[in-house]
């Protein structure tokens, strides 16, 4: 029978199958998530998510679910099953991290914006703040689990730090990288394509590894677990959101060679995803991909290939970035074209803001760079979407630093209700494929704007049939 731990400062990491203290720094985007569903589904462990902003924590412990900082369908039956049960959320870092065996790092690895790397390496000064937390708070063996998205070798990083604290304790590095898509994290982590734990090839790591495999085979298939060296781990998160974002760029940049010939980019589409060797999935073309992901990590894996002297392999992906940017301005551009090639006063209506539907995360998102590009030219935006504030839209102007606060203010307008945004606009741009979008009386839309009535369908969501048979005039990628 194997030993049972208590939740106490003093238990060491004895037997790896039976691991009762879980800790998570950062309660984001993956960390928030993927510890209630870990919470939900493993009762007899304690899980605590730690993070400094009080306002986040705050949010997360909210009484009645309404404002938890992620949106993300099924997350608050979640949260309310496990919450105060097995799961909690607080801001004391060290008390959490103490009495934890197992310890997962997921804070936030931005593109650097400064320094060696500026523009494409990770930024992993949080990374390293983590482990420089543990390594003074720790007095019990942990394990340490990455769960942001890293570059190739950070555990090794993370190791030497870890392992020079002269206090005796032992640490298991271990790679866990979460392939969550937004909108379906949660159908995403209770019934995951595959789990990928990585970790060294010792007896103590592969006891470590197997110590994370129990936690998930309480309802992961064991099948879908799969064990690899620590390396191996890291990379693949990258290569994964390489290739998803390259099959995106692919068929944007189709799209528009459809639209120099007589070609519908969605029959294009369809002919070549009925081929079981490449699939139908990531061929909708679109503005672009957005996320906090996509980008940031092919621009990782450009970054590692030029470090290393592979040159062609750099270019090759850094291709996929080039295209994406370009359908972004290529979108915008068509606006101010058809608009008889000026926007300035005119109001252009945004439906969606959120870089894709069922989620509230807005990095990178289309609507961001098509908004900037349009304000240049001195359009005024009306903005709605169902789950971004107007605060977070104006921060996302802000942080582009073309022009001033007041500036962005002046031009960027958002509305509570999708007809007031559309309401006498001389254009719509539909930039995020909410459901809700299909169910609206465009009749009605059509008669509250000014003639002729254009829509720019980035998303390839809406009946383009319909729309023309009440006087739009459709220009949607790709058609």
């Amino acid at each position: 029978m194997q030993e049972q731990y208590q939740n106490t400062a003093d238990a060491a990491v004895l037997s790896p199958n039976k691991i009762t203290s879980i800790c998570c720094i950062g309660a984001g985007y993956v960390g928030g998530p993927t510890m209630a569903v870990m919470a939900q589904k493993n009762p007899d462990i304690k899980v605590t998510v730690v993070d400094l902003n009080a306002q986040r924590i705050a949010d997360w412990n909210d009484a009645d679910l309404t404002k938890l900082p992620i949106f993300e369908p099924g997350l608050d039956q979640v949260v309310k099953e496990a919450r105060g049960r097995n799961l909690f959320f607080s801001t004391d870092v060290e008390t959490a991290i103490n009495e934890a065996q197992m310890i997962f790092i997921s804070v936030n690895t931005p593109t650097k914006t400064y320094g060696s790397g500026k523009g494409m390496a990770a930024d992993l000064k949080y990374i390293e703040l983590c482990a420089r937390q543990i390594a003074k708070v720790a007095t019990t063996d942990k394990i340490v689990v990455e769960k942001s998205t890293l570059p190739v070798k950070t555990a090794q990083a993370i190791k030497s730090i870890l392992n020079h604290t002269g206090n005796g304790v032992k640490f298991q590095i271990l790679s866990n990288p979460e392939f969550l898509a937004e909108g379906t994290a949660i159908t995403d982590l209770i019934d995951p394509d595959r789990v990928l734990i990585g970790g060294d090839q010792t007896p103590e790591g592969k006891q470590a590894i197997q110590a994370l495999v129990d936690v998930y085979a309480t309802w992961v298939p064991k099948a879908q677990i799969l064990t690899t060296n620590i390396w191996s781990s890291e990379l693949s998160k990258l290569v994964a959101n390489a290739f998803l974002a390259q099959r995106v760029s692919s068929i944007n940049a189709i799209s528009e060679l459809c639209e120099a010939t007589e070609a519908n980019v969605e029959e294009v589409a369809k002919a070549i995803g009925m081929d079981s060797r490449i699939g139908s999935k990531f061929l909708k073309a679109s503005v672009g991909f957005g996320g906090s992901c996509f980008q940031k990590d092919i621009l990782n894996l450009v970054y590692i290939s030029k470090s290393l002297g592979l040159q062609e392999t750099a270019d090759y992906w850094e291709q996929v970035i080039i295209m994406n940017n370009h359908q972004r301005d290529r979108f915008a551009n068509k606006i101010v074209q058809t608009l008889y090639n000026t926007v300035a006063g005119k109001k252009i209506a945004f439906l969606g803001w959120a870089f894709k539907k069922d989620t509230n995360d807005t990095r990178e998102a289309a609507a961001i760079y098509v908004g900037d590009r349009l304000i240049d030219e001195q359009a005024n935006i009306s903005v709605y979407d169902p789950k971004v504030n107007a605060k977070q839209m104006q921060s996302d102007l802000n942080y582009l630093n073309t022009r001033s606060e007041d500036q962005n203010k002046t031009y960027l307008s958002t509305e509570s209700n999708p007809y007031d945004a559309v309401k006498d606009s001389h254009a719509i741009a539909v930039l995020t494929e909410w459901d809700e979008f299909k169910t609206y009386d465009w009749q009605r839309i059509y008669d509250s704007m000014n003639k002729p009535a254009f829509v720019f369908d980035g998303r390839n969501l809406l009946d383009t049939e319909a729309l023309e048979s009440i006087g739009f005039i459709v220009n949607a990628i790709g058609r």
